[in-house]
């Protein structure tokens, strides 16, 4: 028998609000089973959810997640996935080096501009 999950359950176990299951499933993530007014989330829910969040995690687009997720159920399946996947950790992970280097230009910058006015107050006699 396959053992359902309430949104409750699973808004405390991922310590997520019930507006971003129900945004993930307006974005066609999931697709919980409806009685009612009731959603009911399988295990295969579950465990696209933990995926969804993963990926989130590591800064993936609810786009590319969802690509991710569409690949997985479509030829080559499984393998596709984890292709893409790597695809995807790979560009992320430039990202990050190219905001690293940003952000160590920046910071080189901000030391030249603060020793030029350490200098400065210095010719003008303002001591620090």
């Amino acid at each position: 028998m396959d053992k359902y999950y309430s949104i409750t359950e699973l808004t405390r176990e991922f310590d997520i609000s019930t507006r971003t299951l129900r945004f993930y499933e307006d974005e066609g993530l999931i697709h919980p089973e409806r009685r009612g007014r009731t959603r009911l989330y399988r295990q295969a829910d579950r465990h696209l959810i933990a995926q969804i969040l993963r990926g989130r995690r590591i800064g993936l687009t609810v786009a590319e997640i969802r690509e991710i997720i569409r690949v997985y159920s479509e030829p080559p399946g499984e393998s596709g996935q984890l292709k893409l996947l790597m695809k995807k950790v790979d560009e992320k992970r430039e990202e990050l080096r190219q905001k690293r280097r940003d952000i160590d230009e920046t910071i080189e910058e901000l030391d030249n501009v603060e020793e030029a006015c350490l200098n400065r107050l210095a010719e003008i006699g303002v001591s620090t």
